[in-house]
């Protein structure tokens, strides 16, 4: 996940008490699905639901280079790791994760996102629930993933349970990819929505992790940037930018024009139509 905040209605858990999830049914296609915890979810938890379908076909992944460098930070493998993927949305990071031979439980509030991850990812264990209560026993994760996500969290709440969770000498890894700074025409179109949208990422977290780590957790946070551009279709860079938060909660008619008004730029950029975007992927580890 990314962008601002949302000021979608609090959707309240129901507080029927289900059973702490684990590990050990973790390539099971008929693991249940429970739902965590008593407390409501914060108003933004389920903002990216009402355009699920969109972000699962518009999103970016993440280039391979990204777990490479989570193996050499931490020191450990991915293969055989249990690995928690907090916020997992439509499951962008899990199939990673999966594919490197973590054993993977996706963690992610919204019942659409989770539909589309079900859908993509049928053998993927997949718990409805926030990284500030996570629903799983102290020291049962070697390895805990934000993907686009942490910022959603509260780190007061967020921090400890992350620490409570995972195993002596595991690891909480986050990464963020953004418009690449040092590409001219990424930081234009990015000055240019926070002159036209009010508000736009005006409350990111990812870019004060270390120091919020560091006050919050006994280890110290290690970050790494890593750049990579994909080539895709201008429509699907438009989608990919009504996908965010900022433009969801604003819905489609009123999102509409600005976004039509991006293609006029991008389309001065790209005359063909293919869209080389660029980002800057940020990642800190932070070892247990």
């Amino acid at each position: 996940m990314g962008g601002m905040t949302d000021h979608a209605p609090t959707t309240h858990v129901p507080t029927t008490p289900v059973p702490t999830a684990d590990f050990s049914t973790a390539h099971a296609p008929t693991t249940p699905v429970p739902t965590a915890h008593p407390r409501p979810l914060p108003p933004h938890a389920l903002s990216f639901d009402r355009v699920a379908a969109q972000y699962a076909t518009a999103r970016p992944s993440y280039p391979p280079r990204v777990l490479d460098a989570v193996e050499e930070l931490t020191g450990s493998g991915l293969r055989g790791a249990r690995v928690l993927d907090v916020g997992a949305g439509t499951g962008i990071a899990t199939r990673l994760l999966t594919e490197r031979g973590a054993h993977v439980i996706a963690v992610e509030p919204g019942p659409e996102m989770g539909a589309q991850l079900r859908e993509a990812l049928p053998m993927v264990p997949l718990v409805r629930a926030v990284g500030d209560a996570l629903p799983f026993a102290d020291g049962s994760a070697d390895l805990i993933t934000y993907a686009q996500a942490w910022h959603w969290t509260d780190p007061e709440c967020s921090v400890p349970e992350a620490l409570r969770v995972l195993t002596p000498g595991g690891a909480l890894a986050m990464w963020w990819n953004q418009p690449d700074p040092d590409v001219a025409w990424a930081a234009e179109q990015e000055a240019r929505l926070k002159r036209t949208l009010a508000g736009y990422h005006a409350n990111e977290l990812s870019s004060r992790v270390g120091e919020i780590i560091t006050r919050l957790a006994p280890g110290q946070p290690v970050s790494r940037r890593l750049h990579w551009t994909r080539r895709v279709p201008i429509d699907v860079h438009l989608a990919h930018l009504g996908s965010r938060s900022h433009f969801a909660e604003m819905g489609p008619e009123r999102a509409a024009p600005v976004l039509a008004e991006e293609r006029a730029y991008v389309l001065r950029e790209f005359p063909d139509g293919v869209v080389e975007e660029a980002y800057a992927l940020d990642l800190t580890v932070t070892l247990r």
